[in-house]
């Protein structure tokens, strides 16, 4: 039910990497698919496509989440092909674009994997963070109950010698 709201490039949040891109069209003229510059930007969860870095109203936007983000040469036939990289998911469109630089490129990419593998992270540990602490609070508390019942024995009763295999404590008398 919740919606991307369309916004101002200033009023996207906290902006992670933005810049221009070529993105290619989803609509193929004669001549094949067009790439057209655009200005992208990219927050915690949604990535942002303007005409330009003064537009109040993005061309499109789509939540990166499921998405993978990798290089994809074979975009391009010509010089730009290693400027490349696609975004992903299964059962949802494919977005192409084209980085002014191989190394901007991957950047692009880094950037997106980073951001998912973050929001992939916020979801899934609860459960082992709450096991471990369970497990380290008992783990910890016998520890110490233990050093300190150790060390009353001990200080209490100097004279008493036990041995580390035994389990009972001596009584007096018996």
């Amino acid at each position: 039910l919740e919606e991307i709201t369309p916004r101002p490039v200033q009023d996207t949040g906290s902006i992670l990497k933005q810049g221009y891109l070529e993105k290619r069209s989803r609509e193929h003229s004669f001549f094949g698919s067009e790439w057209q510059k655009r200005w992208c930007v990219l927050n915690r969860k949604t990535f942002y496509y303007y005409a330009n870095e003064k537009s109040k109203q993005p061309k499109g936007n789509f939540s990166i989440e499921n998405y993978d983000a990798q290089l994809a040469f074979h975009l391009r036939k010509d010089s730009r092909r290693k400027c490349c990289f696609e975004l992903i998911c299964p059962g949802k469109r494919t977005y192409e674009f084209t980085a002014p630089s191989p190394a901007e490129a991957q950047d692009w990419v880094d950037q997106i994997q980073f951001l998912l593998k973050d929001l992939n992270s916020l979801t899934i540990p609860f459960d082992e963070e709450d096991e471990e602490e369970l497990y380290n609070d008992v783990d910890s508390s016998d520890s110490v109950n233990t050093t300190s019942h150790n060390t009353t024995l001990n200080q209490d009763e100097p004279n008493v010698e036990m041995e580390e295999d035994d389990i009972y404590e001596v009584l007096p008398g018996k």
